[in-house]
């Protein structure tokens, strides 16, 4: 058997590489980034509908638009883009995300 796995010299288990431990899915950076910040997004659902508010917050498989004193559970298969209403800055210059820096 041949193992491909990176071990450490110490304690003989694989190592995890630096990069893996801090990297973020792009989805869920762009996603809290805009629900911290509480920034009105339009979401177009596949079929066409637009759908506009606040995300008040979201799982692997849903999230909850919130406007106007209402909520609405969207799942995300249904979705086909969400637009911000202003820029976002998706790198925090305290961090490196492996996310480039800049607006997006």
């Amino acid at each position: 058997m041949q193992d491909t796995g990176f071990r450490d010299n110490n304690n003989n288990k694989p190592e995890v590489p630096m990069a893996a431990e801090k990297q973020q899915n792009i989805q869920d950076v762009f996603l809290n980034t805009a629900r911290k910040k509480k920034v009105p997004v339009t979401v177009f659902l596949t079929h066409g509908v637009k759908l506009q508010g606040v995300i008040g917050s979201f799982d692997n498989f849903s999230m909850v638009l919130k406007r106007a004193g209402q909520i609405q559970l969207v799942y995300k298969h249904a979705i086909a883009s969400i637009v911000p209403s202003g820029p976002l800055s998706l790198h925090d210059e305290s961090e490196d995300d492996g996310l480039p820096a800049g607006d997006y």
